[in-house]
Parts: structure tokens; C-alpha cells; sequence
């Protein structure tokens, strides 16, 4: 059912949504409990208090209880926002009594079951696992899990459930510290990891033993069976990544540009797993057992059948937050269905959300979960009043502007998140959308056939030439809207504070649109104008910005000076060719600094006095070095120890005042330990990126 007109949203209709009131309240406490944790006794108290408080409520008379009927919904607020609180509490791995964070020691015997088949990565194999630790005689298992990465040249051909031992200390799972970058720690928090460990060939044993679950074991088992049988049959590697992806949401083979071009047209949605998949794979299922429903006695069997099929598709999937929001809404529509109700699409999505929050509450914070729900919920409020807007005698034009209109409908509450999340908006989305999504419809359809009847080669290998054409064709409408001239409009930074205003700004722009409510109106306004103020602030502090940061980018130098709207980029040669890494490590700050023009040099050579800015003195140092002695004695501002630099600390003393010295990523382990020692003794102050996250100056 699609809500278009605003009355519909008033006292009656909460009544038939409760859970949208319910998931604000429940994702309110885990917001709190996340940055500003509060006493489990507090939250237990007051859990214990309400019900109390509610029941004597209820005894009052009604004139009273209509009279402080607000009273009642507060309470029940407060209710759920504390039972979202202890939910976060709980379901954090870091605080779990029996998680890696509290019972590993470092230097323990560790025992390592993969949790999933290794994937190899460019420079080592990644896998993540499950570990115990040998405690005396005994095996003690720990909750949580860890990321292994293998030497490349060491590995085996394992599987999932196999088993290793080994000593070397798993190192905590931190953030890069850069300016503006992903939040890495956190994502992994939201799949229960908060550890890892790179191991070389002489660090661990393998075991002869597995532990396996046979759930997860007939999963990989399907989803290998499903990618050979698309290896084999569709040509082209472009192709067949994508057409993994597509299907069971496997992207380890994706082209990493093409990747990109889906990104920068607006339609990387077709490759990542979601609701689009899942409502074609429903909408199949109903046409399969369409004939039972001619059998009431059977109704149940029905449903059945197509809740297997959508949970099956959806675990085969990865079960991503994405996929399981769907099948969890699509779960509550067939039982809707099934029991002659009619559901409320809205109160579904909210059920869906408040069951998957109570599974994992870190999802709130994952993107892909944000744009899940922020798309259908655009799509239900607004897919109607956007196609009503033009009218087509012609079905087939009909049916175009549909799609169009569900694709406009969809960015209306999307735009804020992919704005902070990505810093960029496609321009040709809706041209890209037109050809992509329909024909991406028929291409998953195409390899459910195809993995239906890979039994017979030759229909098989004819179905997979046709398939990789069309998937061909599809890659190449997309990379050519990416390369039209202003496809992407990049360097779009919005801030929390903002992308706030932008939803309240949203809300009473579509208020006033549906209702021509004036006070709408100027709430519209006033919050867009706040939305500016904020915004315009930002280029003012970046217009008056000078400061130098140093990356936490592994092996890598890099320096960045800016210069009110410039910056000059110091790196060393590797890091001036790697683009990903730019992309990736350095852009965030730049797009956050509101850059307009980059500058690069190479980073001076070994022992090197270079004033970059100003009167500023840096001191490059990388390997062994010796000074000549000086009469006078001179001041450095800053010294950046890279690689395996070291030097003769009394001689340094006497000729130099040394302000500030920093270890960047390059340094080696020893190097690092020997100038630490050194600045301790000093006082000195010492800044290592590695461990202390990116160094970041304000220059005079």
C-alpha cells in the first residue's frame, strides 16, 4: 500500500504503524549507550520501575488517564529506548565477559577455526576465524571473531572448518586515524570482529582436525557449486565476476573499475545484494505455487515453500543486513497474505529494522542498511506523487515512466546518506537506472535458469554465451554514461549536523508539498537556511586552514600541506602512482578540507633540510645517517623518521633542537623502539602514525 497524502499520517495511522514509534525509542538507546554508555544498574532500574509506573497508571480514573495520556507514551519510549540501550550493551563484542577483548592474554597458544573459505586479496590470503586458547590442559573459547592474513606464497588449499595453532599476538583492529576516512573499527564491530594477525609461513601448524556446522557447510557448498557452474559456462572475467555478484552477492572476482563506473552512474545497487533481488525472487516464488492457492487447505504448504525460498536465496546471498531486511519485510507480507491481512508496509519495514537491531544493533551504522531502509521508505512515501505527475496512454511508456518514477521516488531520502557516505552524487541516475535495472532483472532471472539446467551442457553453455552478452552489454551502457562529460559530481561534504537538517528540511518541504501547510513552509525554509549557514561556515574555516598531516597509509609516505584551499602533496613515488590509495586514505580529508587545487613533489632525499611552508623545517630521514657538525646550532620544527632510519643520537643532539619528530607507516620495528627510546629520554615529543593514527599540525 503506498501513502501519498499527508493526512494519512495523523492519529489513525500511527495507530496501525506502533513499531515506527518503537524502533525511534529503540534506536535512540543504542545511538546513547554507543557514544555516551550508560550504568547497566540505571538502565535495569528503570526497566524494572516502568512497568510499576505504567501499571499504576492505569488504575487512575479514565478522565485523568486521558488527560495525562502523554505520560503514558513517554513512558513506554522510555521503555523501549532503555531496552535499545542494554541490547547495544549486550550484543557488543567488546564488552562481552567471555569476548577476545577480555580473556585473550598476548603470547597464548591460539587455536584458529576458519569461519569461511580464505579469499586471496593482491599481496596475501584473508581469512576470518573463530579461536580458542589454550589455558593449562584445558581449551577455553572465545566469542568474537578474527581477521588471518596468510603470507601469499604459504598457503594451502584450505577449506572452511580447518583448524591451525600458533603464538604469535593478535593485534586490536583500529581505525587508520586519517582525516575523514572510514571508520574500519566499526565496521568490523558490526560483524563481531575486533582482532587479527598476519602470519608468514613458520608462525603456525596446521591440525588434521575441522569443526564445521552443517548449515554453514551445505552454504558454501551451494554457493561453490552455483560459482562453478557460472565459471564454467559464462565467458569473459568482467562478465562472470559481475554475474557473481549478481546472484549470490560474491564479489571477490568484480573489476575494481568497473566497480566504480556502477558507483559513479547511480546503479551500484544492481551489484550489491538487496530488496531489488529479493522482490524479483519473491515475485517468482508467488508465480510458482500460484496453482496452490486455488487449495485453502494448502495455504500453509504455500507459504512455506516460498519462505524457503526466500531465506534460502537470502543465507546463499551472504546475509547481508540488506538481504535480510528484505526477507524479513517479505516474510511479514506472505504471512499477511496468508492470513487474510492486509499489512502496512510501512509497519513492516519498521518490524523488519527492529528485528534485524536486535540481532546486531551495529548495523545501525552500517551504510548499506541505511540506504536499504531510507530506498523503500522513499519508495512507499513518495513513488506515488512523483508518477503522478506525468500520465501515458501507451503501456509500454507507462511502464518506463514506472520504473523512472520508483528511481526518483527512491533518491528523495537516499541523497543525505550517499552525500556523507560517499561525498558524491551520479548525475545520470535516472539514465543509467532505465537501461540497468530492468535489464539486470532479466540477466538474474537468466542465471536462475541457467543454474536450473547446467545438468544439460549444451543449453547450458548456450544460455551462458547470451548471459555474458547481455551482462557485456550492460557493462558497457554503464561505462559509457560514466565517461559523459559532468557524470559524477564529487567532492560533496556534508557533515552529521547537516545531513539532520537535510531530513527536517526534507519533512516539511514534502508536508508543505501535500498539505500547502504555510507554516510548513517556513519551517522548510528555516531549516535550509540553517543547512547553508553550516555549510558555508565550513568553506570559511577551509578558505582560512593551514595545517600539515602526515597518513597512516601502511608502507607509504605522505604528507599533505594545506594552504587555505590548496594543498601540497609530499609522498614518495610509490604512493604518488597508487590511485587507490589516494582514493581511498587521502581523498576523505581533502573532499572534508574542501581542496580545489592539488601540487605534488617527491619527499627529499635521506637527511634532507626542506622548508615546505613557510618557515617551517622538516628533517627527512630513512635509513642510517651521519651529520657534519655545526657551529650554530639549528632548529627543526618537525623530523619524519621513515624506514629503517636511525643515526647517532649525540651527534644529533648537539646539532640540532629538534621540536617534533614522527614515525610514519614505513618504519621499521627496531627503528621505531631505538627513536622512541631516544625521545622518551629527551622529552621529546613522538608521535608514531601506526598506532597513533594520522599526525595532523596547525601550521603559524
Amino acid at each position: 500500500m503506498l501513502f501519498y497524502g499527508m493526512h494519512a499520517y495523523g492519529a489513525t495511522i500511527w495507530k496501525k504503524i506502533p513499531f515506527i514509534r518503537l524502533l525511534t525509542s529503540f534506536t535512540g538507546g543504542i545511538t546513547v549507550q554507543y557514544y555516551v554508555p550508560i550504568h547497566l544498574t540505571i538502565l535495569w532500574d528503570t526497566i524494572f520501575i516502568l512497568p510499576v509506573f505504567i501499571t499504576a497508571f492505569s488504575l487512575l480514573s479514565i478522565k485523568y488517564r486521558f488527560r495525562w495520556r502523554i505520560v503514558n507514551g513517554l513512558t513506554i519510549t522510555v521503555f523501549f529506548f532503555c531496552i535499545g540501550a542494554i541490547n547495544q550493551h549486550y550484543k557488543d563484542i567488546r564488552f562481552h565477559s567471555q569476548g577476545i577483548r577480555a580473556l585473550y592474554h598476548p603470547n597464548e597458544t591460539v587455536v584458529a577455526t576458519l569461519d569461511e573459505p580464505p579469499v586471496e586479496k593482491t599481496k596475501s590470503i584473508k581469512s576470518l576465524a573463530t579461536i580458542s586458547v589454550l589455558s593449562g590442559t584445558s581449551i577455553k573459547s572465545l566469542k568474537g571473531r578474527i581477521i588471518i592474513y596468510f603470507k601469499k606464497d604459504t598457503f594451502s588449499s584450505w577449506h572452511y572448518g580447518q583448524q591451525i595453532i600458533f603464538t604469535k599476538q593478535l593485534q586490536p583492529i583500529k581505525n587508520s586515524g586519517n582525516p575523514g576516512a572510514f571508520d574500519y573499527e566499526r565496521y568490523c564491530l558490526s560483524q563481531n570482529i575486533t582482532h587479527q594477525v598476519f602470519l608468514d609461513a613458520n608462525d603456525y601448524k596446521i591440525l588434521p582436525t575441522n569443526q564445521t556446522h552443517y548449515i554453514k557447510q551445505f552454504i558454501f557448498a551451494a554457493r561453490d557449486r552455483v560459482l562453478a557452474i557460472l565459471r564454467k559456462y559464462i565467458p569473459g572475467d568482467k562478465e562472470r565476476g559481475l554475474s557473481e555478484a549478481l546472484l549470490i552477492g560474491y564479489k571477490d572476482e568484480l573489476d575494481r573499475a568497473l566497480v566504480q563506473s556502477y558507483t559513479n552512474t547511480g546503479v551500484v545497487h544492481v551489484i550489491a545484494i538487496s530488496g531489488l533481488h529479493l522482490g524479483l525472487i519473491y515475485t517468482l516464488l508467488l508465480l510458482c505455487f500460484k496453482p496452490l492457492k486455488k487449495y485453502p487447505n494448502l495455504k500453509w504448504l504455500r507459504l512455506l515453500l516460498i519462505l524457503s525460498g526466500i531465506w534460502s536465496f537470502s543465507f546463499l546471498a551472504g546475509a547481508q543486513p540488506s538481504i535480510l531486511r528484505s526477507a524479513v519485510m517479505f516474510t511479514c507480507l506472505a504471512l499477511a497474505e496468508c492470513l487474510s491481512r492486509r499489512s502496512s508496509m510501512l509497519n513492516s519495514l519498521a518490524f523488519s529494522a527492529f528485528l534485524l537491531l536486535c540481532i546486531n544493533p551495529l548495523w545501525l551504522w552500517d551504510a548499506g542498511f541505511q540506504l536499504s531502509y531510507t530506498a523503500v521508505l522513499s519508495i512507499v512515501l513518495f513513488m506515488r506523487p512523483v508518477y503522478n505527475w506525468l500520465f501515458f496512454k501507451n503501456k509500454i511508456l507507462d511502464a518506463l515512466w514506472k520504473l523512472n518514477a520508483v528511481t526518483i521516488a527512491a533518491q528523495v531520502l537516499t541523497v543525505p546518506i550517499c552525500l556523507y557516505h560517499f561525498h558524491q552524487f551520479p548525475n545520470y541516475f535516472l539514465l543509467a537506472n532505465i537501461v540497468a535495472v530492468p535489464l539486470s532483472s532479466i540477466i538474474l532471472v537468466g542465471e536462475i535458469f541457467l543454474c536450473a539446467i547446467s545438468v544439460f551442457p549444451f543449453i547450458a553453455t548456450l544460455a551462458g554465451k547470451i548471459l555474458s552478452w547481455m551482462i557485456a552489454m550492460m557493462n558497457s551502457y554503464v561505462e559509457r554514461i560514466d565517461r559523459l562529460p559532468f557524470s559524477v559530481w564529487e567532492g560533496l561534504y556534508v557533515n552529521t549536523a547537516q545531513v539532520i537538517l537535510l531530513y527536517i528540511t526534507l519533512a516539511f518541504g514534502a508536508y508543505w508539498l501535500f498539505e500547502k501547510s504555510k507554516i510548513a513552509l517556513k519551517a522548510c525554509l528555516v531549516t535550509a537556511l540553517l543547512f547553508f549557514i553550516i555549510r558555508t561556515d565550513t568553506f570559511f574555516i577551509a578558505a582560512m586552514r593551514k595545517q600539515l598531516v602526515i597518513y597512516n597509509i601502511p608502507k607509504k609516505t605522505v604528507i599533505d600541506i594545506f594552504d587555505k584551499r590548496n594543498v601540497l602533496f609530499v609522498a614518495d613515488s610509490s604512493a604518488l602512482q597508487d590511485e587507490y590509495s589516494q582514493l581511498f586514505h587521502i581523498m576523505p580529508c581533502r573532499i572534508k578540507n574542501r581542496v580545489r587545487h592539488v601540487s605534488s613533489i617527491t619527499t627529499p632525499t635521506n637527511g634532507q633540510y626542506c622548508v615546505i611552508y613557510d618557515s617551517l623545517r622538516i628533517l627527512f630521514l630513512d635509513r642510517k645517517t651521519a651529520f657534519a657538525s655545526k657551529i650554530k646550532k639549528l632548529t627543526v620544527d618537525l623530523v619524519l623518521v621513515s624506514r629503517r632510519a636511525t643515526t647517532d643520537f649525540d651527534q644529533l643532539d648537539q646539532i640540532l633542537n629538534i621540536r617534533q619528530v614522527v614515525l610514519d607507516a614505513t618504519i621499521t620495528s627496531f627503528a621505531r623502539k631505538v627513536w622512541q627510546k631516544h625521545c622518551a629520554l629527551k622529552k621529546i615529543p613522538c608521535h608514531d602514525v601506526s598506532y597513533e593514527g594520522a599526525f595532523v599540525m596547525t601550521l603559524r
